[in-house]
């Protein structure tokens, strides 16, 4: 009873201490917090279009310069135009894709992905862009094996293209367990095993922090072993897809300490959804997202 009794103070004492330590950490990261902050230039930031959907293209903009950087994920060609009235980089383009689930991992949607990703890399091209997302599809039945194969077969029809306009296909990174049953591109391993097989620069992953958290876990282990094979990452807090706050499981100043470390000269994506009742609480949200990835 002794030993028991014991085991559980101890553990007791280290839960507390270690819940005490991350909070601090938290509030020692936005404590300075003020109106105008200066980003320290070793994270590029961004943020996901459809994260911030109650605010027009034109006040995301407008609050992203505010903030301090200048790039915002995941817009088509047709709003182009306006990013770059405001100096807004898009850092990586969509609009080629048939949707989520219908993707290179089945050849019957080849002749279609091929025809839109053909055609939106001459976009992203002229348009100064680098990145184009791509996505595996679901299974469907299909065994890893399978999808692997057929996605090479598909790809390969317009890597070459993507070469000569220097834009990078980059195939994101999606759990299958809450958010996307039956997806396929569900783990790390799976995603790098398609670039060896393709073995071009211009083939990436995008690594979604929050999703590979969901599926697989060991964040920082993956980053350090497979970061040659990451072209972009995107964060939310683990469980919820919420706030990167005391409450979620991530410790994100850590993460993103280790993906700089690697020499990561591209963007990280805040991708949550935000929880506030007001676009003001919104915005307050994403800046405190910044100032925690902000390593």
């Amino acid at each position: 009873m002794k030993k028991t009794s014991r085991r559980k103070a101890i553990q007791t004492i280290a839960i507390t201490a270690a819940l005490a330590g991350n909070v601090s950490g938290w509030s020692s990261v936005l404590k300075n917090n003020k109106k105008n902050m200066s980003l320290k230039g070793n994270i590029n930031h961004s943020v996901c279009r459809w994260t911030y959907g109650s605010l027009s293209l034109e006040q995301l903009c407008t609050t992203v310069k505010e903030l301090g950087f200048a790039a915002i994920d995941l817009v088509g060609p047709k709003d182009w135009d306006t990013l770059k009235k405001h100096g807004i980089y898009s850092s990586m383009c969509n609009g080629a894709e048939i949707n989520l689930v219908d993707g290179w991992n089945e050849p019957n949607f080849h002749s279609t992905l091929i025809k839109n990703y053909t055609e939106h890399i001459e976009y992203v091209a002229k348009a100064g862009y680098k990145n184009l997302i791509c996505f595996s599809g679901n299974r469907r039945g299909m065994d890893d094996e399978s999808g692997l194969k057929n996605c090479v077969q598909g790809l390969k029809k317009i890597l070459q293209h993507a070469e000569k306009h220097n834009v990078t296909l980059i195939m994101e990174l999606l759990n299958s367990k809450v958010d996307h049953h039956d997806y396929m591109c569900d783990h790390s391993a799976w995603g790098v095993e398609l670039c060896k097989r393709l073995g071009s620069d211009h083939f990436k992953l995008l690594y979604d922090i929050y999703h590979m958290q969901v599926d697989e876990g060991n964040v920082i282990a993956n980053i350090r072993s497979f970061h040659p094979y990451f072209a972009h990452y995107h964060t939310a807090g683990v469980p919820g897809r919420h706030e990167l706050n005391e409450l979620q499981e991530l410790n994100y100043p850590a993460i993103m300490k280790a993906i700089a470390a690697t020499g990561f000269k591209g963007y990280v994506a805040q991708e949550f959804i935000p929880t506030g009742k007001t676009d003001e609480d919104r915005k307050q949200a994403l800046k405190d997202a910044v100032l925690v990835c902000d390593v």
